[in-house]
């Protein structure tokens, strides 16, 4: 028996990649999956069903029990429909793991409209969207006197946690995403239920349209550990599925290779206080806040900024 076994769990984008092994993972961990994957390219375009039907193929081969569904997440009523799939095929749900994603990757100023909000459609309010509705079934369930135990596992990036050129609309969202977990994980522990982030990496079909001098691999190919496989993550969403992982929630995890960590929140650093010559507490002059700030507590991603602003 795995540690998943007998829930029930929803994954979106889990046709190829990342998705693909956390379906796959949580079937051989016992959970009964619903593959959610609307079958288009990395940029959004297109439609195939045969990405979602392949993977539930996988998990039957395997001896697992899974459904496909091939629904939008940034349509309302199709995030409605996924999540209904769950209830309809399994009478339950337990888990829902939101990695459906696209990729339009361009620079601040050459970046078009309909790619910053095609981005933000599907991955910020796509994750919305499922756990709006996976959150109204459980405060019902809840409320009904069936406490559930249930888990919702998000998908980050470093290009939301850490900054990436070139990304502005995918950063965005990604660090909406975590944000917006944290806040879920806020309103939903009453009602029985836990909200993570995972942070996976690997060579996916998106880092493959970003870059041309790797090859992409089927995920048969991984057939000995390797750094790069973006099933690597998948043991991660299994534990947060299972209930092992009470109660943590609110967390980023980012897994990627053989290494894990926990992201540190935003926090406050040190503080500095504006007084007058006798210690009372005054309005900060605009001319005294740059020493201070350059001095102690400016900080960039590029250190070439960071040591210019200092010198």
């Amino acid at each position: 028996m795995g540690i998943c076994e007998g829930k029930v769990a929803v994954v979106t984008g889990a046709g190829n990649g990342v998705g693909r092994g956390e379906a796959i993972e949580l079937a051989d961990q016992g959970a009964t999956v619903v593959v959610n994957d609307l079958g288009g390219d990395v940029s959004g375009q297109g439609a195939d069903k045969r990405a979602a039907d392949e993977v539930v193929d996988v998990i039957k081969g395997r001896g697992g029990e899974a459904v496909a569904n091939y629904d939008d997440v940034s349509d309302f009523n199709g995030a409605k429909n996924i999540i209904g799939t769950a209830l309809d095929a399994f009478g339950r749900l337990d888990v829902l793991v939101n990695n459906a994603g696209i990729l339009r990757d361009k620079m601040l100023f050459t970046m078009g409209e309909e790619d910053f909000d095609s981005v933000i459609r599907v991955h910020l309010k796509g994750t919305w969207n499922t756990m709006h509705h996976a959150s109204a079934h459980w405060r019902e369930q809840s409320k009904a006197g069936d406490q559930p135990s249930a888990s919702i596992v998000n998908t980050v990036s470093s290009a939301g946690l850490q900054g990436q050129a070139s990304q502005s609309n995918y950063g965005a969202a990604k660090a909406g995403i975590a944000a917006m977990t944290v806040i879920a994980s806020l309103e939903l522990s009453r009602y029985g239920v836990r909200a993570n982030c995972i942070g996976p990496g690997g060579f996916t079909r998106m880092v493959g349209v970003a870059r041309d001098d790797i090859k992409i691999k089927h995920p048969e190919e991984y057939t000995e550990f390797d750094a790069m496989n973006p099933g690597n993550s998948a043991p991660g969403v299994a534990w947060l599925a299972s209930d092992e992982s009470k109660p943590t929630t609110g967390q980023v995890i980012r897994l990627v290779g053989n290494s894990i960590c926990v992201y540190s929140p935003w926090e406050m650093g040190e503080q500095f206080f504006s007084t007058d010559q006798d210690g009372n507490p005054t309005r900060w002059d605009a001319a005294a806040i740059g020493p201070i700030l350059n001095k102690y507590a400016f900080k960039s991603i590029n250190p070439g900024i960071a040591a210019q602003s200092r010198s």
